[in-house]
């Protein structure tokens, strides 16, 4: 039997506290998801799953971690080799946060610790020009708020990578790497209370870096913009791969 398949790749597990709260990327990822034709499929490489011909898939979404992609842990480095594959079968792919950091790695970018460190929070990111005439962003406002908690970046976009968004913070929050493969810095999968823990299990820490923890937390609203990209990726999956198998 045919089923159109959307592969989920979660990459590792979060801390166990974080899991007993809220659960795993993955879950956190179906629940953003619209309704949907597609068969969805969580893979979780970190614990040995066997990643799939990408012929044989709808399209693929690469999660956030809490693994920092310079420790090029063997899991990691596999899942950059499986990125070129797809990125080479011209397979839909959607990278966010460690995802992002990771096609960038795969495909030739450079990957480090932000020098103005952490970016954490409900943030303003801005399009650049060139997303006026991209498929996923070409309706969006020029500036919307999205959920953003990380450490690393990505320094040096690969040779043939399109910057589409920055924020204050980060200049590469949004990369296009062909027609069928994007990555975003930020989380649109998060709900607010997903950002609200991440915020606030580690204030003690933030606040001596200067977050007004409880303050930020009060302001979190949704964020239907940035959730807007993931949901018109998963649209355009179903909408173009209508002969992938299980």
């Amino acid at each position: 039997m045919q089923h159109k398949v959307l592969a989920i790749l979660q990459m590792g597990d979060p801390p166990l506290d974080i899991q007993q709260k809220l659960g795993v990327q993955s879950d956190w990822m179906i629940a953003a998801l619209p309704d949907t034709t597609l068969t969805v499929k969580v893979l979780r490489p970190a614990s040995g799953d066997v990643l799939p011909e990408p012929a044989t898939l709808a399209g693929a979404i690469l999660t956030g971690s809490t693994s920092m992609v310079t420790d090029r842990e063997d899991w990691s480095e596999y899942s950059a080799a499986w990125v070129r594959q797809a990125m080479e079968q011209h397979m839909p792919l959607l990278g966010i946060c460690y995802g992002h950091q990771l096609m960038s790695h795969a495909l030739g970018g450079v990957v480090d610790y932000h020098p103005a460190g952490r970016e954490i929070g409900q943030l303003p990111i801005q399009l650049h020009e060139g997303a006026k005439h991209d498929p996923l962003l070409a309706d969006l406002p020029q500036s919307f708020m999205a959920n953003l908690t990380h450490e690393q970046s990505v320094l040096q976009p690969p040779t043939h990578a399109t910057v589409l968004a920055s924020s204050e913070h980060d200049a590469h929050q949004i990369l296009r790497y062909s027609p069928e493969a994007l990555s975003l810095q930020f989380h649109p999968e998060f709900s607010t209370e997903v950002m609200s823990y991440f915020l606030s299990r580690r204030e003690a820490l933030f606040s001596t870096e200067g977050y007004d923890i409880p303050a930020m937390c009060a302001a979190l609203a949704a964020t239907p913009v940035a959730r807007k990209i993931l949901h018109d990726f998963v649209d355009l999956c179903a909408a173009t791969h209508s002969t992938a198998y299980v």
